[in-house]
């Protein structure tokens, strides 16, 4: 994808965003460095080899890059996952002795981490130990976060494959509706407890929009620059009579259920509470910047055309 020559690449300077710029340097000289969301440059003489990741997302994508024994550690909530369960976890609550002891060279956190275990990040900055710290907040941004962890682990061939087969399948599941004339129309919740829903540019959005489907809150802000929006309940009802299908992610941002939905006060005007169209997808295939957003994709158009959807090929 990219040729192999000397370049810098910037990931999101600045706020949540991340955005990756490929300059090319007119030397010859060999390396590569990256500026992550924290503002550090990073240079990569050589791939980094010993890392732990501090983010599921980070974890996850890593793996499918092909990397399993580079990782010495993942986050705690990853040691309960069967594909991470004999991998050491840390968090950014251990003593940074924890992490010196594991000797690794990339330790890789999230703007969140950065931002809040500053003592952390500095203790193992100043042991010798790389830290980079990314979140993508869309899927365009979440292309070049692939390629960012590819340069890091010296995999960007196989970054520069996951991203083109992950674009060729999205345009196969978006061809499927292209012939629907009238298009489900619904809301997507990302908060039960605080009625907020995700905001234009999401990852969750981009799932429900390549799968077919029309959000009918898009008129939603971002809520201190995340992407999910404060909507209310009384912007919801407004939408009542239009709303095809109700969807929610379920997981530790949103312990929801489906009675919970549909026994919320003024529901029962939802033309899909009314009608049994509400379902709940498990957060992980929606919100996180990984190659199973794919299957939110399909999930979602499961469940929206299941006569276009329901009979694909694993």
């Amino acid at each position: 994808m990219f040729p192999l020559k000397a370049r810098t690449i910037v990931v999101g300077i600045a706020g949540a965003s991340l955005v990756v710029m490929l300059s090319f340097l007119s030397t010859a000289a060999a390396g590569l460095s990256l500026v992550d969301q924290a503002g550090r440059t990073i240079t990569v003489d050589k791939p980094f080899s010993r890392i732990i990741s501090l983010y599921g997302a980070h974890t996850e994508n890593l793996r499918f890059l092909g990397l399993d024994r580079e990782i010495i550690g993942v986050a705690r909530s990853d040691s309960h996952d069967k594909r991470f369960s004999s991998k050491p976890w840390f968090s950014y609550h251990d003593d940074p002795e924890k992490f010196l002891g594991a000797r690794p060279d990339l330790v890789l956190v999230r703007p969140m981490i950065e931002l809040g275990y500053p003592g952390l990040i500095k203790r193992l900055e100043r042991s010798g130990i790389t830290v980079a710290s990314l979140q993508p907040a869309t899927v365009e941004e979440m292309y070049d976060y692939w390629i960012a962890l590819g340069t890091l682990s010296g995999r960007e061939t196989r970054a520069a494959k996951m991203v083109a087969d992950f674009q060729r399948q999205v345009a196969f599941y978006r061809s499927l509706t292209q012939g629907v004339t009238s298009k489900k129309r619904v809301y997507f919740e990302a908060i039960h407890s605080r009625m907020k829903t995700f905001t234009p540019g999401s990852m969750a959005l981009f799932a429900l929009e390549a799968a077919g489907g029309i959000n009918v809150a898009g008129d939603a802000s971002s809520s201190r620059g995340t992407n999910i929006g404060n909507y209310g309940k009384e912007r919801i009802l407004s939408h009542g009579k239009e709303i095809d299908v109700f969807l929610a992610q379920q997981g530790v941002m949103n312990q929801v259920s489906l009675g919970m939905i549909k026994d919320e006060p003024g529901f029962g005007i939802i033309k899909a509470v009314r009608n049994n169209q509400v379902y709940l997808i498990d957060e992980m295939i929606v919100s996180r910047p990984g190659f199973r957003l794919l299957q939110g994709i399909r999930t979602i158009g499961e469940i929206l055309y299941p006569e276009l959807f329901g009979n694909l090929a694993e």
